[in-house]
């Protein structure tokens, strides 16, 4: 038998703990003295006190605590609760990950509010090109839900491209669905191979555009948004609008996404 001192010990919780689940029935001492009062606990009983530990820092309820451990759940249940709560946690930190980036990006262009590049932008024309490419949607134009679409229509377009050798950088433009509400996304590359159809990718001609507004971004495509609204501003301030839609121009991609090289391609016209 333990004292209640030894068995916190043992178990790594507090006194203080361990009499609250005796005072509410989740945890009872295997022996009360009835003079002293002085609890006292079995080695067996440490298997217990596991579970509900493990379960409370699972997310579980004090109450629902003691109704898995009256049910008996086994080691092997745990073990599939632990890796389901695992997987929760990881999908929570990835989006708190998410909107932090998101928040760090909106701020960059707070900062730069008031500064308009000039030098910076570039208007040149944009020559015709054949692309394979795949079409898939957002629900709208956030880098959490653009993101993870493009990357998974890149790997499925470079799994149908088979043996065809792409013939320059990729290319991803965007455009409103016919819904009005969802982003229809096209993710290309172009090629110079014949196609017939049967490569599990749609074949398309871009159309050379005449004048488009230009500007380089240096980073990932998460920090994208200071790039593109003061690219917006540029076209805004010099008396022009778009005509039709951006395209970004993957110049350099190494597996370190802040070395990322992207050119921004807005068409524009005269307003």
């Amino acid at each position: 038998m333990f004292s209640i001192g030894d068995f916190a010990k043992h178990g790594r919780v507090s006194v203080r703990m361990l009499r609250h689940y005796d005072a509410i029935g989740l945890l009872r001492p295997a022996h009360v003295d009835p003079f002293s009062g002085y609890r006292s606990y079995t080695g067996d009983q440490l298997a217990r006190l596991n579970r509900v530990i493990a379960l409370k820092d699972l997310g579980f309820t004090l109450t629902q605590v003691q109704e898995i451990l009256d049910a008996e759940i086994g080691a092997d249940e745990l073990r599939g609760m632990l890796r389901l709560r695992r997987a929760e946690l990881e999908a929570a930190i990835a989006a708190d990950e998410a909107r932090l980036k998101a928040v760090e990006a909106r701020l960059r262009s707070i900062e730069s509010e008031g500064s308009m590049p000039t030098e910076d932008v570039v208007v040149k024309s944009l020559p015709a090109v054949r692309v394979a490419e795949l079409t898939g949607t957002a629900s709208g134009y956030v880098n959490e839900e653009i993101g993870p679409v493009v990357q998974g229509l890149y790997q499925e377009l470079f799994g149908a491209l088979g043996p065809i050798t792409p013939s320059g950088p990729l290319i991803a433009y965007y455009e409103d669905d016919t819904d009005g509400e969802r982003v229809l996304i096209h993710a290309a590359v172009p090629i110079a191979a014949e196609t017939d159809g049967s490569e599990g990718f749609s074949t398309v001609r871009l159309a050379e555009v005449p004048a488009a507004a230009t500007i380089l971004h240096r980073g990932s495509m998460e920090t994208v948004l200071s790039s593109y609204q003061a690219l917006a501003k540029w076209v805004d301030s010099h008396g022009y609008r778009a005509n039709g839609p951006a395209r970004e121009f993957y110049l350099e991609c190494p597996d370190d996404g802040d070395k990322w090289i992207t050119e921004l391609q807005q068409p524009i016209t005269k307003a």
